[in-house]
């Protein structure tokens, strides 16, 4: 195998060894990573979840907020490494809580698996968080992660979900900039931890769980996430529906799937794990899919048995629950799960034991984005873009609540809506990304690519547009200004 390092000239590996990771994902696409050496008696289990922490960070000035012209010469840190260095920062006792969440599933795998135990856990950690953890020296914690990952005592526990590099949101992303996002994940992941590791990599979590339901985004969506190598996405459960009804999937806890059509005609597919409830996070914290899990039975679906999967993520570190309470939680259900008919799984070596029972994608039921049946019965797929977006105007003159912002797990929250000041550079920044460094050949080896993308994808964080006006929105358009001026001088 080939060996990628993890840094250039100061910058993390996001681009340029396009061959090393396309093989990857290529040369394991169609075999099993996780069965063979999974331990569970899946034949004889009557139900059982998989659950997955997501993590994030994003990347700021370091000077911090409120310090008008004298941003532009800090340099990008990770928002942890501000939390725990600055005196003003009033979330700083908690630092060191976030740092000690980001390591501690290094510290309970191996704690278990020694006392003869088979735990289970989903990562989802995005490349910002990876490299600020990195920057501010958190060798520990990246350290810890790789035992659990790399190591064949461990790694059979342990999936790790591919995600946005810099947390970028769906539906308010442009589909080019968001593929960047996609790919520049997986290059930083696999010059961390490796091909081998890569190559069991094939479940993504898109950001804010925001799944776009705009026909032609959703279909580039998928289309980027399937050509990556992903066998699975994991979406909430109110951001899709059934396509005849319009209602939501009544088959939450088995496998669905997702069928996206766009205003061409094209059609693309790619099997789904349905998220239940919203962003709560003591659902994990005090281990509530377990419970639920342990009421299933098989189903009866299509003149069949199969098995039922509780799924379920939420954010690893935020909130009292997840910070204190869900260790214990978590070790104990992992305790009394294993060996037994109700176990703690990860979603992929789920999905191999269908397919090895004779399941195949086709088989499972079909759901669509949010939304879309209202537009198709407007238009129909193949009618072109500008039939489609007059359907769109229609739908939204004759109910006010209709959008095509897509859906997530904070669907009170708008990522457009009162953002113009942080979208419009933004844009910017990926319009000139596409001319200067796509369009102008640039290769992607070089520093100025590498350079103008990480800027890119750090101002697109879900952050900039979450709090509302002030010292966020202020980040993403300093980081937007950025990346915007690399593009202007040095291409």
């Amino acid at each position: 195998m080939s060996e990628m390092l993890e840094y250039y000239n100061g910058l993390p590996n996001l681009c340029g060894s396009e061959g090393i990771v396309e093989g990857t994902a290529r040369a394991g696409r169609d075999s099993p990573v996780f069965l063979h050496e999974s331990g569970i008696d899946f034949g004889n289990a009557r139900g059982c979840c998989a659950i997955a922490l997501h993590m994030h960070q994003p990347l700021i000035p370091a000077g911090g907020p409120g310090r008008g012209s004298a941003m532009r010469h800090e340099p990008l840190i990770g928002n942890l490494q501000y939390m725990q260095e600055s005196p003003y920062e009033e979330d700083r006792h908690n630092a060191e809580v976030f740092r000690r969440c980001y390591k501690r599933m290094g510290e309970f795998i191996p704690r278990l698996v020694d006392e003869g135990k088979n735990p289970r856990i989903m990562l989802d950690y995005t490349g910002a968080l990876l490299h600020g953890l990195r920057q501010m020296a958190a060798h520990d914690v990246i350290d810890s992660l790789k035992t659990i990952t790399c190591d064949p005592r461990y790694r059979r526990c342990v999936e790790w979900l591919g995600a946005p590099w810099g947390h970028a949101v769906a539906p308010s992303s442009p589909s080019r900039d968001y593929r960047l996002h996609i790919r520049a994940w997986r290059h930083h992941f696999c010059a961390i931890f490796g091909q081998e590791a890569l190559s069991r990599v094939r479940g993504f979590a898109p950001s804010e769980m925001a799944l776009p339901n705009h026909p032609d985004m959703a279909y580039d969506l998928v289309k980027s996430v399937k050509e990556c190598g992903y066998l699975y996405m994991i979406v909430q459960e109110h951001s899709v529906e059934r396509p005849h009804e319009g209602w939501g999937s009544e088959w939450l806890h088995i496998p669905n799937r997702l069928v996206c059509r766009n205003s061409k005609g094209e059609e693309i597919s790619i099997i789904c794990l349905i998220k239940t409830k919203g962003s709560d996070t003591k659902l994990i914290a005090r281990m509530q899919p377990y419970d639920e899990a342990y009421s299933q039975c098989r189903w009866d679906y299509a003149g069949r048995k199969i098995l039922p999967m509780v799924t379920q993520i939420a954010d690893g570190e935020n909130g009292h629950v997840m910070m204190n309470e869900f260790p214990s939680k978590y070790c104990h259900v992992a305790r009394e799960a294993s060996w037994t008919d109700v176990p703690l799984v990860n979603a992929t070596e789920y999905l191999e034991y269908l397919f090895a029972s004779g399941w195949k994608e086709e088989d499972f039921p079909i759901v669509q984005p949010v939304r879309q049946k209202r537009i198709w019965d407007r238009c129909k797929p193949g009618d072109g873009p500008e039939r489609l977006n007059q359907a769109i105007e229609a739908l939204r003159r004759e109910d006010p609540s209709f959008h095509v912002e897509g859906g997530s797990w904070t669907n009170n929250i708008s990522w457009l809506y009162g953002y113009d000041n942080v979208v419009g550079p933004m844009q910017q920044a990926g319009d000139l990304f596409y001319e200067k460094a796509v369009k102008g050949c640039v290769p992607t080896w070089e520093h100025r690519y590498r350079n103008a993308l990480f800027h890119l994808l750090a101002a697109q964080s879900s952050c900039f547009r979450y709090w509302g006006q002030g010292r966020w929105t202020d980040y993403g358009i300093e980081i937007s200004r950025r990346a915007i001026e690399i593009l202007t001088h040095d291409f």
